[in-house]
């Protein structure tokens, strides 16, 4: 007699939860990176002590540099496609080929189809001025002129737009470019997503969780990475394994390399932002974990129900993973702006200072993400679901029926008071986080700069 097979049966119990879990959390990870990001690069030798660079359109870049860029891009393709376990390979029509003929507008068009994203991102010459020292001498920039995505509810980026030539600090434009990702890079690329990239597709096939239709849920895959789920898991729910975070980090990680070896130093510093985002990401628990707060039995056994008639809990579920998520970001963004704006560190800007960390970790290759960063904010999951749990007011975090991103403008200024006795219990969780979020940021750039010569031109 042949042996039962279950695996489809726990297919059906286990995977329509799990494409609705994460919905909540796909927009961002950790709000705004680029207030964090002043404070973990400020004291950072390599960073503090760069001279100025000039600020540089990217089609000026692409003009000087395309056969090198040419040959960098496809070098990491050939290199994703052997490294890379769920890689989609990128089609021969999307290839960067050399054409010194067109024009500056169709070059920059075909490097962005190149790297796969998206047709409507600016990488505009701006800066995300530092909250701690306020532009006063600029007038503000709008974000559209930033950004293709949506705005979101209570966005605290301030934007000031850069001149070409400009002559600007290296650590404003990496910190600048560390929040850029989530500017519409990533948005509507999967084949099933409303005006994706057609004639020829990006080839990343359908989109492996969430929900399609929603844009800001499209760009989950490229900031999300469950590689520590385990064996059942994935059995389970294989689609979750294809995920794009590592190829972010390679495309932008090898590019800024490139911009510092031939002298355009100020992309070198704009590159490595927008690698740091992605590693970023993975240092937020909820990033790393589909559901940290939940155990694989608990999901199957709610999703078991919702498939018997009785969805109460599984989307109760969806819920409380999602206000746990925008609490823990709403209370770390909010203490790291109003620290800045008053002048004033706390356990969190010392923890995001802290280079003691760094050498706690190994050197900087391509596995770290993988290995180093998402493998320790997964095993963090359940306990900084638990510390969000008991510190913060129990409407926010505890309550299924209540939905804090749906009144996240409204609500963000009650829970900023409600925590203000309850905040200590969060506070070493978010720190201890955010010290992970800093020195893996240095640690990466370290890498990066390396491969780049160190020399930075």
């Amino acid at each position: 007699m042949r042996a039962f097979d279950s695996r489809p049966f726990m297919r059906f119990l286990l995977a329509p939860l799990l494409l609705l879990a994460l919905l909540p959390t796909a927009a961002r990870a950790w709000g705004n990176h680029t207030p964090m990001c002043y404070r973990a690069f400020e004291r950072m030798p390599e960073v503090a002590g760069a001279a100025p660079v000039k600020a540089e359109p990217l089609e000026d870049f692409l003009r000087a540099q395309e056969p090198a860029i040419a040959r960098t891009l496809d070098a990491q393709e050939a290199w994703a496609r052997e490294h890379l376990k769920h890689h989609a390979a990128r089609q021969e029509a999307l290839r960067f080929a050399v054409d010194p003929k067109r024009s500056d507008a169709e070059r920059r068009a075909a490097f962005l189809r190149a790297l796969r994203l998206s047709p409507h991102a600016r990488l505009a010459l701006y800066l995300q001025v530092d909250p701690r020292e306020p532009e006063t001498s600029r007038p503000p920039l709008d974000a559209a002129a930033v950004s293709a995505a949506p705005p979101s509810k209570g966005g605290t980026q301030r934007f000031v737009a850069l001149q070409p030539g400009e002559a600007v600090a290296p650590l404003a434009v990496l910190a600048s470019a560390c929040d850029e990702p989530d500017y519409g890079h990533d948005l509507n690329l999967f084949d099933d997503n409303p005006g994706s990239p057609a004639n020829p597709s990006y080839g990343f096939g359908k989109q492996p969780f969430g929900n399609p239709a929603v844009a800001i849920g499209s760009q989950a895959p490229f900031h999300m990475g469950f590689f520590h789920q385990g064996a059942v898991f994935n059995t389970l729910a294989p689609s979750f394994a294809r995920t794009f975070t590592e190829l972010r980090v390679q495309q932008y990680s090898g590019l800024a390399a490139l911009a510092w070896q031939t002298g355009h130093a100020y992309w070198g510093w704009r590159f490595a932002g927008l690698a740091l985002h992605h590693v970023e990401d993975l240092t937020q628990p909820y990033h790393a974990s589909a559901a940290p707060g939940a155990t694989l039995g608990h999901m199957m056994w709610v999703n078991l129900k919702a498939q018997l008639g009785a969805p109460a809990d599984r989307q109760g579920l969806v819920v409380l993973q999602g206000n746990r998520h925008f609490v823990l970001e709403q209370f770390q963004t909010r203490w790291i702006i109003e620290n800045a704006r008053q002048r004033r560190d706390g356990p969190l800007e010392t923890s995001l200072r802290d280079a003691a960390r760094d050498g706690r970790y190994p050197p900087w290759s391509p596995a770290y993400v993988r290995e180093v960063v998402a493998a320790e904010a997964h095993a963090a999951g359940p306990a900084t679901d638990a510390a969000v749990v008991v510190g913060a007011p129990a409407k926010f975090v505890s309550d299924p029926n209540f939905d804090f991103a749906a009144n996240e403008v409204q609500l963000g200024p009650e829970l900023a008071r409600d925590l203000q006795g309850q905040r200590d219990a969060l506070h070493a969780a978010i720190a201890d986080l955010l010290g992970h979020f800093g020195a893996h940021s240095r640690n990466a750039l370290r890498g990066m700069l390396k491969q780049g010569a160190t020399v930075v031109r």
